[in-house]
């Protein structure tokens, strides 16, 4: 079977995680990605931690699945040359390089669409053309401060923090996906590609107001901004016998079930806890009752319970238990696998479902440079011109 995207062709002139998140879920649903890195490879191959070889660790690899990896010099103009032979050739462009790094090259929307009206171009960045931020460098936490997902910390804990995971950068490579693939639909149509800019400041601010705007979204306010309930700092996984459950009680059908599981029944005519709208007024109060009610048994008790009073309450994992949960066991989400040259490793799997079909799995992802002959060989390039820019030291290779 084939994927949705199967027959589209991305090339991927961006680094870290944001553009390569953007581009891997484009090629786990069929397309094929052509990755862009320069001849010391993306920063990430350095970034991330411990590999079994240079530049393969862990989140490269997870997130440069099935991708063909070409690597050239584009401080030399036959590396720009290439570069644009090979844009001639795709339906995606997508780059998270600045926007003025982008015209100096020569592949930014206007000079690529020129030559090829029906590419659709992809410009991640970090602030949005035509505001005052437009144009400075950005990473995922610079984002998350100035989009107030660090201030959403401070507001539930008094000091501001980052959430612990690039919240904003996976956040928005798959909205760059998305938009892509509205594009995509909208070319099907019109027969005519597109320029899109998706800026992580806009986006993340975007999530952030419609969450916590709360009052302050009338004119004049009703009250300070923040729903108190989300902003709890109860608001976390609770306390058992033997470790942590994940629990969520909202509907007044839940909450009577959880009164009722923990032995307290009378609370279901509490006029503090009765109702939504109460429960939410005493927020408090109702999450010091959920942390202080469920020491006396286990997880797996507690989980047998909320499972038959239909209460939301799931397991708690930690970071490396997650490889070993039985859902994701079944579901195929993890599996084993083996790297041509990294050995034995984790895949992760695709967590979407499509009825029409499915991509393969996807190859591992490439060592640095490991199709570049190949992949300028498809767009045209002779034997000749690829020897002349192996010799100039534009092209760098690896093998596979």
């Amino acid at each position: 079977m084939a994927g949705p995207l199967d027959g589209i062709r991305v090339l991927d002139l961006s680094a870290v995680v944001v553009g390569p998140i953007c581009t891997h879920v484009l090629c786990e649903h069929g397309a094929e990605v052509i990755k862009v890195e320069a001849p010391s490879g993306d920063l990430l191959r350095s970034l991330a931690g411990k590999g079994r070889s240079a530049g393969m660790n862990g989140k490269f690899l997870n997130f440069n699945r099935g991708k063909k990896s070409i690597a050239i010099d584009l401080k030399h103009p036959a590396g720009i040359a290439a570069l644009k032979r090979l844009a001639a050739t795709v339906d995606v462009f997508v780059t998270n390089i600045r926007p003025d790094a982008q015209a100096r090259l020569g592949v930014d929307a206007e000079s690529l669409r020129a030559a090829a009206p029906r590419l659709i171009h992809c410009s991640i960045t970090g602030f949005g053309s035509g505001g005052p931020y437009a144009g400075r460098p950005a990473y995922d936490t610079v984002i998350q401060g100035v989009s107030g997902v660090a201030g959403c910390f401070e507001a539930s804990t008094g000091e501001p923090r980052y959430v612990p995971f690039l919240v904003a950068d996976h956040t928005v490579g798959l909205i760059a996906a998305q938009m892509i693939g509205f594009a995509l639909y909208r070319r099907e149509k019109t027969g005519v590609g597109e320029a899109i800019e998706v800026p992580m400041f806009e986006n993340m601010a975007a999530y952030v107001m419609q969450e916590h705007l709360g009052a302050h979204s009338f004119r004049p306010p009703l009250g300070p901004p923040g729903d108190h309930r989300v902003l709890s700092p109860d608001g976390k996984p609770l306390p058992t016998k033997d470790g942590y459950i994940c629990i969520s009680a909202n509907t007044d059908a839940q909450a009577h079930a959880f009164f009722d599981a923990i032995g307290r029944p009378e609370l279901k005519t509490d006029p503090r806890f009765a109702k939504v709208a109460q429960r939410v007024q005493h927020t408090k109060e109702y999450f010091h009752i959920r942390a202080t009610s469920l020491g006396g048994k286990t997880t797996a008790e507690w989980l047998d319970i909320f499972d038959r009073a239909d209460v939301p309450a799931s397991p708690y994992n930690t970071i490396g238990s997650l490889i070993d949960d039985p859902h994701l066991r079944a579901v195929g989400m993890v599996r084993e696998e083996e790297h041509p040259t990294e050995g034995a490793t984790w895949a992760i799997g695709a967590p979407n479902r499509l009825s029409g079909g499915m991509a393969p799995p996807r190859p591992p992802a490439p060592r640095l440079g490991a199709d570049g002959a190949t992949v300028l060989a498809e767009a045209g390039l002779t034997r000749d011109e690829i020897e002349t820019l192996r010799r100039d030291r534009v092209l760098t290779e690896a093998p596979r």
